[in-house]
């Protein structure tokens, strides 16, 4: 045990099992690729086997040390080249590492496996990919058992240190195959160093030694390049993460189908933005808004309600119910913020004169309230619920501050369907150029344009008119113009201190 107490015993044991681990990366970078091409299930099992198999494989070459000695003796001759039998497999080994480096690549480039089907999955023979690993095994084996034999006298140090460096290539594989096949320019760039290796292995079998630290600094520093690489998108993905995830899929959606686009020159995305018409990608957007949008942006505000009073007349009433179109009133007593019921046009006609059926009427339909801020995604089931009538909307002290029907959540989905009384919030003017009310949603207009920035998160203004007031600190006149991300507002006309009336150009 004597032999135990050797210093440079273990100084070679510990630099032979770095080596062999160095060595060994290029042969686990492998498996890893050749081991993805089996079904989940079956790949810790490839692994294992393929490495297992190495153990095995450098183990009996080292026992058999005289017999490798050999094999750098000339055994043929060719052109004034000698090659012996460590030169002719290093190039058979090399020329099998190159045309699995290329076909990889091309698989990965473009696209067509060479693999057996196994359900609805595509994935290879498990058989079939443990006899690539034993070719592999056995160049990178014989490479590996030379430059124990060349480092070590010692048979037994050569045992441990290929057997620990096995053990720690085992740990290693699993994270390792993990990594490579999470990142696809990591597993082009494992190919292309694969690729690099055979070219070094045809060379050695030719006779003409590469330095291995030549290969291994390149190949450090596209590893270090790479790294910068991962570490950019993480940090990319990082501060997309904080952006909703609502948000980015709409915005990912709405590009896809024709929205402002980045990458204009993508033909896949145009060819799907030409297979959605106008109308389509105008109501998917809506759809997609409905969870960011509150019931504010959508509710027809208090000011453009048409309600009725009972302390006026019948004859006033009837007069009033006639003069509009609508087919549903809101009932109130004195204000709009005493609301006592909903009703509809006819039948609230037919129990004018009738006090007791009157009051029958109100009782029957008691309104519904929702708050301003919720969502209109929320506020589906209550108008569900509310069986076509109308929704009232008040704010946080119970004031009534506007009302929702279906329609509006219609029109928030495909487009304004204005009554008879009623005007279009937008009109085109000219390519890409519009007019529209102060009181335009600017979900709406977003839609119209094809784009998501115009309403910040936790912004207080839902409005053009209200986006325009807030970016110009409240002071506004005719002739006021805006630019914001990219939009142009110009007021047009003014009513008192409230916008009327807005340019809007692309």
């Amino acid at each position: 045990m004597e032999f135990l107490m050797d210093p440079g015993l273990w100084v070679g044991l510990i630099t032979l099992i770095i080596l062999e681990i160095v060595l060994g990366i290029d042969n686990l970078v492998f498996i890893a690729i050749l081991a993805e091409k089996l079904p989940p299930e079956q790949r810790d099992k490839a692994r294992i086997v393929g490495l297992s198999l190495a153990l095995l494989m450098r183990l009996a070459l080292l026992s058999v040390i005289s017999w490798l000695v050999t094999l750098t003796k000339p055994l043929i001759e060719i052109g004034g080249l000698t090659f012996s039998g460590r030169d002719l497999i290093l190039l058979f080994g090399g020329l099998f590492l190159v045309y699995k480096a290329v076909t990889e690549l091309h698989e990965k480039m473009e696209g067509k496996p060479e693999v057996q089907a196994a359900g609805n999955v595509v994935y290879a023979g498990f058989w079939a990919v443990v006899a690539q690993i034993i070719v592999l095994d056995a160049v990178f084996s014989l490479d590996s058992v030379i430059t124990a034999i060349g480092m070590v006298d010692n048979i037994y140090v050569m045992m441990a240190a290929v057997t620990i460096a096995v053990m720690v290539m085992l740990m290693a594989s699993k994270p390792l195959t993990s990594f490579v096949n999470r990142h696809p320019t990591v597993v082009i760039l494992c190919l292309s160093f694969l690729l690099l290796i055979g070219i070094s292995l045809i060379a050695e079998g030719f006779g003409f030694h590469i330095p291995k630290g030549y290969i291994y600094s390149g190949i450090g520093v596209a590893i270090v390049i790479e790294g910068f690489n991962q570490f950019t998108k993480r940090n990319t993905a990082k501060h997309q993460s904080k952006i909703p995830l609502r948000h980015r899929t709409a915005d990912s959606i709405l590009k896809l189908m024709g929205g402002k686009v980045e990458t204009a020159g993508n033909s896949e995305q145009l060819q799907a933005q030409e297979a959605f018409a106008d109308e389509e990608r105008y109501m998917i957007g809506g759809v997609l808004t409905l969870a960011e949008r509150s019931v504010a942006s959508i509710m027809t505000p208090r000011s453009q309600i048409s309600w009725v009073d009972l302390n006026d007349s019948p004859e006033k009433i009837r007069e009033q119910v006639l003069s509009v179109p609508h087919s549903l009133f809101p009932v109130c007593r004195g204000s709009m913020d005493k609301v006592i019921s909903v009703v509809r046009a006819k039948e609230l006609l037919d129990v004018l004169d009738d006090d007791e059926a009157l009051k029958g009427l109100i009782k029957k339909h008691r309104p519904i309230y929702i708050f301003e801020k919720m969502k209109v995604i929320d506020a589906i089931n209550t108008l569900r619920t509310s069986k076509g009538s109308l929704v009232m909307v008040s704010d946080e002290f119970g004031n009534v501050q506007g009302l929702i029907s279906p329609l509006d959540v219609f029109e928030a989905i495909a487009g304004e369907f204005p009554d008879a009384d009623e005007q279009l919030d937008l009109v085109k003017v000219g390519e890409k150029e519009w007019n529209a009310s102060g009181m335009l949603d600017l979900y709406q207009l977003e839609l119209e344009l094809g784009m998501l920035d115009l309403v910040e998160e936790d912004a207080d203004y839902i409005s053009v008119s209200g986006l325009i007031l807030d970016k110009l600190q409240g002071r506004v006149a005719i002739g006021d113009e805006l630019n914001y991300q990219g939009i142009q507002f110009k007021v047009l006309e003014m009513e008192g201190n409230r916008i009327k009336t807005v340019h809007i150009q692309a």
